[in-house]
């Protein structure tokens, strides 16, 4: 499995090495950044945010219902089953983790090299397969809510399982896997700020005054 092991390491660091501001870790990174601070200290920030449940964790929390579900009903399980059980979690007011993206409205791309990666090298392998029966229920459940814009699978719903058949299953260190990828992206972002000579980042700010005048005062 060695073999398997590099070329799994190679689709995950080039996969998660981007991304542009949008997100907490690159935008944390740029922010820092660009006060002219060094590419450590820039790199710090964006991990401290990487570190946040909502952001870095998302593939662990994918494992904790893939296990969940493996333990409720079982990972060889029917299609209707496993709707009945995604339909009881969502009425539960609980989330499916793995689906949905700020951005993207179809299958995350990175989550659809994921699972080429898999057909090919562990078709057989439980959870691969559970995940595989769950990208055919889940979105089709979620569409049908009508609360959801985006009901496809996003990067993390795949990545977790991965990692777990090719022995790395110390899933606090995932993370850290995450953060040497993203890396690669944000700090040559970092480096083109710096050649570009873009200004220091200032958020914008709003008064009292500019929300009444824009919204109306309160109790009109």
């Amino acid at each position: 499995q060695d073999q398997g092991t590099k070329e799994l390491m190679r689709l995950y660091m080039t996969i998660h090495s981007d991304h542009e501001g949008g997100n907490v870790s690159a935008h944390a990174t740029h922010l820092v950044g660009s006060a002219l601070s060094d590419p450590y200290l820039s790199l710090a920030a964006g991990m401290n945010g990487l570190a946040g449940p909502l952001h870095g964790l998302a593939n662990q929390e994918v494992l904790k219902w893939l296990n969940r579900v493996e333990s409720d009903i079982g990972s060889d399980v029917s299609k209707e089953e496993l709707s009945r059980y995604v339909s009881a979690t969502l009425n539960s007011g609980r989330v499916v983790p793995g689906y949905g993206h700020a951005v993207l409205r179809k299958t995350d791309p990175r989550f659809t090299c994921q699972r080429e990666f898999g057909l090919k090298h562990l078709p057989d392998y439980p959870k691969f397969k559970l995940v595989s029966k769950l990208f055919e229920v889940v979105p089709g459940v979620l569409a049908e809510t009508g609360k959801v814009s985006n009901p496809w699978p996003n990067v993390d719903a795949h990545s977790g399982v991965l990692l777990q058949f090719y022995g790395i299953t110390e899933e606090n260190f995932y993370t850290v896997l995450f953060g040497v990828s993203r890396a690669v992206g944000v700090l040559s972002q970092l480096v083109l700020s710096r050649a570009m000579g873009l200004p220091i980042e200032r958020p914008k700010s709003m008064t009292t005054r500019w929300l009444e005048n824009k919204f109306g005062q309160a109790g009109e």
